[in-house]
């Protein structure tokens, strides 16, 4: 009696035994590391979503109570809160602008290659590289009216009359200012320089042959090719100055009295230092994000606006 021995799979059905068996192998290289985002990001980004709709504190031995829009309300109609927030406007709109105009310039002192350029590009990117608490620390001892160099460099000589920049009112947020454009301002500087790297050398040629002059060659050939990484600086440092939060605090932990309480600041404040109400401060932290992503997409706007021209 003969025997029917079963016959080799055909080649397609190896193909798709194989892709089934690679798609598995993806699945479980790539499946623990989405249920570890969802939770360490999502998870806590809902939960606090619902703790700002809640009366809650994390040390009170209590659940959340539900109160609605409550909180919201509560820091809306909170002047203090205003004041933070015209605060961290003003600290956002003078650090940006003062970044962005001497971040432009160094890079196009830089652009141009000369004898110890890099070794310059290096010292000019340290700040940016050193931690902010760092900074701050030193930054105090710079501005302190009896040992620091600062009011020497501005030709205070006698320390009886020197000014004490972290403690006048008057003086106190451009002491922040001042620190925060030293730091930052290499980056956007770094961002420009790679933006002024990559325009092709020929349009400029070709200005020069028809005469072009050097404000010409600036406004219609330098400043639209390096418009979209400028603007992308802007963007992160706008973000990173509505968020500031190490600088300040490192330097004058948001005084004197409230006059540099930043948003952040007052959102720590609320959230560990002394008041510790978990349920109000969600719902600051959600104002402050609304807030961020309303300005960001200004800049995205402007940002497709300059790629499409």
């Amino acid at each position: 009696m003969s025997q029917t021995l079963p016959s080799a799979p055909s080649s397609g059905t190896r193909t798709i035994q194989r892709q089934m068996s690679d798609r598995k192998i993806v699945l479980w290289f790539i499946l623990p590391t989405i249920i570890l985002l969802i939770v360490m990001n999502i998870f806590p980004l809902i939960y606090s979503l619902y703790l700002s709709f809640t009366n809650y504190s994390v040390i009170a031995d209590k659940p959340p109570q539900w109160i609605g829009i409550q909180n919201y309300t509560s820091i809306l109609t909170d002047k203090n809160f205003w004041t933070a927030f015209a605060t961290t406007g003003r600290y956002a709109l003078l650090t940006v602008i003062l970044q962005t105009v001497i971040g432009f310039g160094l890079a196009l002192l830089l652009r141009n290659k000369f004898k110890g350029s890099g070794l310059v590009t290096t010292l000019i990117l340290i700040p940016m590289m050193l931690s902010p608490i760092v900074v701050a620390t030193f930054w105090k001892l710079i501005f302190n009216p009896s040992y620091g160099i600062f009011n020497y460099l501005l030709g205070y000589t006698n320390i009886s009359t020197a000014p004490e920049w972290l403690g006048d009112p008057d003086r106190v947020l451009w002491a922040i200012i001042i620190v925060d454009v030293w730091m930052w301002c290499p980056f956007v500087m770094l961002l420009c320089l790679a933006g002024l790297s990559a325009i092709p050398e020929y349009l400029y040629e070709a200005a020069a042959i028809d005469r072009a002059g050097t404000w010409f060659q600036f406004r219609r050939i330098t400043l639209p090719q390096v418009m979209p990484l400028l603007l992308i600086a802007v963007l992160f440092r706008t973000i990173e100055a509505f968020k500031q939060f190490d600088l300040v605090y490192g330097l004058t932990g948001g005084g004197p009295g409230d006059l540099t309480e930043t948003v952040s600041i007052r959102l720590y404040r609320l959230a560990f230092a002394g008041q510790l109400n978990t349920g109000l401060s969600s719902a600051l932290a959600y104002i402050v994000l609304i807030i961020i992503i309303a300005v960001s997409n200004l800049y995205i706007r402007s940002l497709n606006r300059a790629r499409g021209g």
